[in-house]
């Protein structure tokens, strides 16, 4: 997994020297092992994780290529060395209010299974990155029940980091409707926007 520079550094080969050397390693390693690694964003006030072998790349904003009759949430499309990858505004997702893109807004890049084994990247736009947490599988407490008319499905479940703060748990494989998925396999469609729009997707960084 990489990061644009400006976002700061999580590739897994680096993500070892962050955490120091010595018997400090062998903590934090020993820590690792005892649980999972979430990578945290924020969406307005709330602070929201997946699962970071899920993340494959942070890129800043950048300009999308836009698809026509898509869900409003649905930004466009970028080029990510070859491959087409569409890109969804969380915050309208959830149907938060939008807001101006600024430059703390990333893209997260994470790998999303969809039913039948099929893998897709999809690039996920959110307000700002947070932290990376471990979390041991006791602590993520099952989300509560809103009722039928509220699809909570993709939230996996709640961690809480201390006294004042929660992290919301999501489930990529959950988070994104089959209609948003179906974008991703559309790449004939997407290949003409792109091409009547008089470019190969934005360039690649």
């Amino acid at each position: 997994m990489t990061q644009d520079s400006e976002h700061g550094t999580l590739g897994d080969d680096r993500k070892a020297a962050a955490l120091g050397s010595g018997a400090d390693t062998v903590d934090a390693m020993q820590a690792a092992a005892d649980g999972d690694q979430y990578l945290t964003f924020t969406l307005g006030e709330e602070e929201y994780g997946v699962d970071i072998l899920r993340v494959q790349e942070i890129k800043g904003w950048q300009r999308v290529t836009p698809i026509p009759n898509t869900p409003h949430y649905v930004k466009g499309v970028i080029n990510l060395r070859g491959t087409i990858v569409p890109v969804i505004d969380l915050r309208e997702r959830f149907g938060m209010q939008a807001q101006e893109y600024s430059k703390f807004t990333v893209v997260v890049m994470v790998r999303v299974v969809a039913r039948g084994g099929r893998e897709r990247i999809m690039g996920l736009v959110v307000d700002a990155l947070s932290e990376v947490y471990t979390f041991q599988s006791e602590q993520i407490r099952p989300a509560p029940e809103f009722g039928a008319a509220l699809r909570t499905n993709f939230i996996r479940g709640l961690a809480t980091v201390d006294e004042n703060k929660m992290v919301i748990v999501l489930d990529v494989d959950e988070l994104l409707s089959d209609e948003d998925l179906a974008i991703a396999d559309d790449q004939s469609r997407i290949a003409e926007v792109v091409r009547s729009a008089g470019q190969e997707g934005t360039p690649d960084e």
